[in-house]
C-alpha cells in the first residue's frame, strides 16, 4: 500500500511529460499557423478593396425614395378610391329605398367609365407635358407611360437609375384617376331620383374625359393657373367645386322632385331611408380624405416629407371636427333640435374647405376654416330650400360652396407661395382662379344638361318616378321579401 501510494505521484507526472505538453505545443504551433493564414486572408481583402472604387450609394438612396414614394402613392390612391363606397352609402341612406339600385348603380359606372375616359384621354389632358407650361389646353398622350428612361418592360429592369424620377407613372395615374372620379360622383347626389340613367352615364363620360381634366391642366398640369401661383393642395376647387357646380347645373336642369314642393311652393321634406348609411358612408369618406389631402403631397420620403404628411392630416382632422360641431350647433338652434344629417354635412363641408389648404395653415386656422364650413353649408341648405333647388343630399352646399370657401380660405389664411408679394394679391388670384373654374364647370355642364334635356333623355317620366327607378330604369328592387 506504502509502495502504490509513493509510485502514483511518479506515474501522473510522467503522463503529464507524455501527453499534455506535447499537445500544448501542437496547439500553440496551430494557432500561430491560423493567425498567420488569418493576416494572409485580412490583406488579401484589403488589397482587393483599395483595388476597387469606393461603394456609391447614390442609386440605393433613389431606389429607397422612389420605392417608398410609390407604394405610399398607391395606398393613398386606394383610399381615394374607397371613398367610392362612402358616396354610395350617403347617397343611398338619404334618398328612397325606391332608388337604391340606380344610385350604387351610378356610382360603379363613375368609376369604370371614369378610368376608360381618363386613360385614353383625361390623362393626357390634364397632364399634357412641358411645352403647355402656362396655357390653357394641350394634350399628352393617351394611355400610361411607363417611366421610361432606361426602363425595359419585358426584363422589368433599369438599364441605369432615372435620379429625376420620385415615383412610378402607374402609382401618379392610379392617384389621378380616382380624384377624376370623386369629381364625377359628386354629381350623383345632387341629380338622384329623376334623372335618366343613359343620360347620367353620358354625363359622367364628358365630365371625366373633359371638363375635369382640362380645368384640372389649369392648376395641376402647368397650365396658366399655375403660371399665376394660384393654391390648391388636394383639390377644394379643382375636385369639388368643379363637381359641386356640376351638381347644381344638373338640379337646375332636372327641376325638383315629385312632391318636393307644394303648389303654394312650401317644402316638403323628403327624408332619407336609411340614416345608419348615411354616417357609415360619413365615416368612409372621412377615412378616405386620409388618402386624398395628406396623399397630395406626392413624396413621403425623407424627414421633412414624413413631418409635412401627418402634419397636413392633422389639419384636416381639425377642420372636419369643427365643421360637424358648427353644423350640429346651427340645426340645434333653428330647429330646436340637433339634426344628424347637418352634422353630417358638416363633417364633409370641413374636409372640403380644408383640401386647399391643409399643408399651409396653423392648427388655429384649421379649426376656424371647419367652423365657417359648417356654416356655410347649414345656410347652403336652407338656401336651395328657399329657392326651391332640389339637391337630395346637398352636394352644392358641401362641394361647391365649400370649395369655393376652401379656395378663397387659402387666399385668406395660406402662408404666401414663391412669386407673390402680399396677402391681398394672393387673395385675388385665389379669388380669380377659383371663379374660373367653378364658371367653366357650372356653364360646360349647363351645356350638356340642357342639351339632354331638349332631346328628351334627361329625366324620366312621371310615373316611373313616383314608382320607382330601380323598376323603371333596371327593373329590379334593393329590397324584397322572400
Amino acid at each position: 500500500m506504502l509502495i502504490r501510494k509513493a509510485l502514483f505521484p511518479v506515474l501522473m507526472t510522467m503522463l503529464l511529460t507524455l501527453f499534455v505538453v506535447p499537445a500544448s505545443g501542437f496547439a500553440q504551433e496551430e494557432d500561430a499557423e491560423s493567425a498567420e493564414v488569418t493576416t494572409e486572408v485580412v490583406e488579401e481583402v484589403e488589397a482587393t478593396e483599395s483595388e476597387s472604387a469606393p461603394i456609391d450609394y447614390s442609386d440605393l438612396k433613389w431606389d429607397m425614395g422612389y420605392t417608398i414614394n410609390t407604394l405610399i402613392m398607391f395606398l393613398c390612391a386606394v383610399l381615394v378610391l374607397f371613398m367610392q363606397a362612402g358616396f354610395a352609402m350617403v347617397e343611398v341612406g338619404l334618398n328612397s329605398q325606391k332608388n337604391t339600385i340606380n344610385i350604387l348603380f351610378k356610382n360603379v359606372m363613375d368609376l369604370c367609365l371614369g378610368v376608360v375616359l381618363y386613360l385614353f384621354v383625361g390623362y393626357g389632358l390634364m397632364y399634357p407635358g412641358g411645352d403647355y407650361e402656362g396655357k390653357w389646353f394641350g394634350f399628352g398622350s393617351s394611355m400610361v407611360t411607363r417611366d421610361a428612361q432606361g426602363f425595359d418592360e419585358e426584363a422589368g429592369t433599369w438599364e441605369e437609375p432615372p435620379s429625376s424620377l420620385q415615383w412610378s407613372n402607374t402609382a401618379d395615374f392610379m392617384f389621378q384617376v380616382a380624384f377624376a372620379a370623386t369629381a364625377a360622383t359628386i354629381v350623383s347626389g345632387a341629380v338622384a331620383g329623376r334623372m335618366k340613367f343613359g343620360s347620367y352615364l353620358v354625363y359622367s363620360m364628358v365630365l371625366t374625359g373633359l371638363i375635369y381634366p382640362i380645368s384640372g391642366m389649369w392648376k395641376w398640369g402647368g397650365g396658366a393657373l399655375a403660371a399665376w401661383h394660384f393654391q390648391d393642395f388636394a383639390g377644394s376647387v379643382v375636385v369639388h367645386a368643379v363637381g359641386g357646380f356640376a351638381g347644381l347645373a344638373g338640379a337646375l336642369a332636372l327641376g325638383p322632385r315629385i312632391g318636393r314642393y307644394t303648389p303654394e311652393g312650401q317644402s316638403v321634406p323628403m327624408p332619407g331611408h336609411n340614416i345608419t348609411f348615411a354616417a357609415l358612408g360619413v365615416f368612409v369618406l372621412w377615412v378616405g380624405w386620409y388618402g386624398f389631402n395628406p396623399g397630395s403631397q406626392l413624396t413621403y420620403n425623407g424627414i421633412a416629407n414624413a413631418e409635412a404628411t401627418t402634419y397636413i392630416a392633422l389639419t384636416t382632422t381639425l377642420s372636419a371636427a369643427t365643421g360637424a360641431i358648427c353644423a350640429m350647433l346651427c340645426s340645434w338652434v333653428k330647429f330646436g333640435k340637433p339634426d344628424i344629417t347637418m352634422a353630417l354635412n358638416g363633417a364633409l363641408a370641413g374636409l372640403v374647405g380644408i383640401t386647399a389648404n391643409c399643408d399651409r395653415v396653423s392648427q388655429i386656422e384649421a379649426l376656424i376654416i371647419g367652423v365657417v364650413a359648417g356654416f356655410l353649408v347649414f345656410a347652403g341648405v336652407l338656401a336651395l330650400d328657399k329657392l326651391k333647388i332640389d339637391d337630395p343630399v346637398g352636394a352644392f352646399p358641401v362641394h361647391g360652396i365649400c370649395g369655393v370657401w376652401g379656395g378663397l380660405a387659402t387666399g385668406i389664411f395660406g402662408d404666401l407661395p414663391d412669386g407673390i408679394a402680399t396677402q391681398s394679391e394672393f387673395f385675388i388670384v385665389q379669388l380669380k382662379s377659383t371663379a374660373i373654374i367653378s364658371a367653366w364647370a357650372f356653364f360646360t355642364m349647363m351645356i350638356v344638361f340642357y342639351g339632354l334635356k331638349a332631346i328628351g333623355m334627361l329625366r324620366v317620366s312621371p310615373e316611373e318616378e313616383q314608382r320607382g327607378l330601380d323598376i323603371g330604369e333596371h327593373g329590379m328592387e334593393a329590397y324584397t321579401l322572400s
